[in-house]
């Protein structure tokens, strides 16, 4: 059995063997520590501006005054820059895009802000179809028919979508003088309603049958 100098001159032998590695790992473990609640602070932060600007965003629409459209052009672009592919700057610029098509009668400038969504928005998520939809029916409004058609026929999961984006080829398929198509479109929209369909989308149907029949 060991004495207790004995015991002592073991502990100080194995704290030169293994003191400095020891300790260095406490350090490096604790450097982790802290440098992930600090990220994690730091994305909290930014998360907070986001949400502020964001927020701004949406008062200035809510405003409708003389400058709002600059102050929401100018707060989705900070958004896009500062927050690059975060939801905050795809929603800020879905709604830019929309004061684009509605106040300005933008639609070449909605097309890039609708682009710069698509790009960065999840392709798989839920979001994809409505940011897809809003791009073709911008494409459509600047005279890209082409690149509209070919923008929703692109869906690869866009069943709960189905009636909107048959429809809005419809309307295109009936720009291009594609009556049959648009048609046959309008019955892929209106049996994707399973009979909800618009009075619209009815109207569309029965004028088109009606040029047929005469």
């Amino acid at each position: 059995m060991r004495t207790e100098e004995e015991q002592v001159e073991a502990i100080k032998n194995w704290w030169k063997r293994n003191g400095t590695s020891l300790l260095i790992g406490i350090a490096a473990a604790l450097a982790i520590a802290f440098g992930w609640q600090a990220w994690q602070t730091q994305q909290a932060q930014a998360q907070s501006e986001a949400a502020a600007r964001y927020n701004n965003l949406l008062s200035a629409v809510e405003s409708g005054g003389p400058d709002s459209f600059e102050t929401v052009s100018y707060i989705a672009k900070s958004l896009q820059e500062d927050f690059d592919g975060s939801a905050y700057s795809i929603y800020g610029t879905l709604i830019l895009a929309q004061q684009q098509m509605t106040e300005k009668n933008e639609a070449a400038n909605a097309v890039e802000s609708l682009k710069w969504a698509h790009d960065k928005v999840e392709q798989d998520g839920p979001v994809e179809p409505i940011v897809r939809h809003r791009l073709a029916q911008a494409q459509f409004a600047a005279g890209d028919n082409a690149e509209a058609l070919a923008t929703l026929r692109g869906a690869t999961d866009a069943d709960q979508f189905a009636a909107l984006f048959a429809e809005l080829e419809g309307d295109i398929l009936l720009a291009e003088g594609d009556r049959a198509g648009a048609r046959q479109a309008y019955e892929v929209a209106s049996d994707a309603m399973e009979g909800q369909n618009s009075g619209l989308l009815r109207l569309k149907i029965a004028d088109l049958a009606s040029v047929e029949e005469g």
